[in-house]
């Protein structure tokens, strides 16, 4: 199993090779760029830029879209905006050669499952035929979901990434909250890709699935790196961060992992 760790961000665009720079000094070999709540990568120049130090360090990028993105949305006008951002940052992350745009599909919205899957199969395949047209050398990962009331489920991505060709990202702090154990079985068996691009974190969660993420336990990092050895042995795997101290966490991570 060959794994990748590395946090949810990338510091100020001004510092970023100062930052790239220490991650690569503590053996991260991964980072998330979080356009979550803005893209703030402006121009095409920081892009390239940020790039070409993230390839000469060995570190892969991706991208996390922003939060404001509902597939299946009752107005076609937020289905637009909402393709449009995913768009937007695939763009981005073309120039900066990133492999993968993580996004949040979107909610139920009173539709019945079946509908909102078709509903968002459609808005991812429009997507792809858009990235297609322009050539862009990335890939739209969708996420599993932590809460039981919005669309993510396993099944719901594993299904979306055989309909449309898209990739995926497993975040294991969402299945425990959605499902209550990390079910390790469940996602070989539904994600039997080589590359799996991962999320891990602590997390509070409820009847109703996910509350907050926190900072994670020593021994949840162990609990995941054995069931990942066990049932990913033959996978390329990356681990993103996103607890509140993302950069100390993946270097606990990728410490449990050489050690265990």
């Amino acid at each position: 199993m060959k794994t990748r760790f590395g946090p949810s961000g990338i510091g100020s665009v001004k510092d970023v090779e100062e930052t790239l720079e220490g991650y690569n000094n503590l053996g991260i070999g991964a980072a998330e760029i979080p356009f979550t709540y803005q893209i703030f990568i402006k121009n095409k120049q920081d892009a390239l830029r940020i790039g070409k130090k993230a390839k000469s360090l060995g570190i892969n990028l991706s991208i996390h879209a922003p939060y404001w993105i509902n597939l299946n949305s009752k107005e076609d006008k937020k289905i637009k905006e909402s393709q449009e951002r995913i768009l937007r940052c695939c763009e981005i992350g073309s120039e900066l050669g990133v492999k993968k745009v993580v996004f949040h599909c979107g909610y139920y919205g009173g539709m019945e499952k079946e509908e909102t899957f078709q509903n968002i199969k459609k808005g991812v395949q429009e997507i792809q035929d858009k990235i297609n047209e322009k050539g862009w050398k990335v890939k739209l990962a969708p996420e599993t979901m932590g809460k039981i009331n919005v669309f993510g489920s396993v099944e719901e991505i594993s299904r979306l990434v055989k309909e449309t060709g898209c990739c995926f990202c497993i975040d294991f702090a969402h299945i425990l909250a959605r499902y209550k154990d990390y079910n390790f079985e469940m996602i070989k068996r539904n994600f039997p890709e080589k590359e799996w691009h991962c999320h891990f974190s602590g997390i509070e969660y409820g009847e109703s699935g996910e509350k907050k993420h926190r900072d994670t336990k020593k021994e949840e990092w162990e609990k995941l790196i054995r069931g990942l050895k066990k049932y990913a042995k033959n996978k390329e795997i990356t681990i993103i961060s996103e607890s509140p101290q993302p950069i100390k966490d993946s270097v606990e991570g990728l410490k449990v992992y050489q050690n265990d």
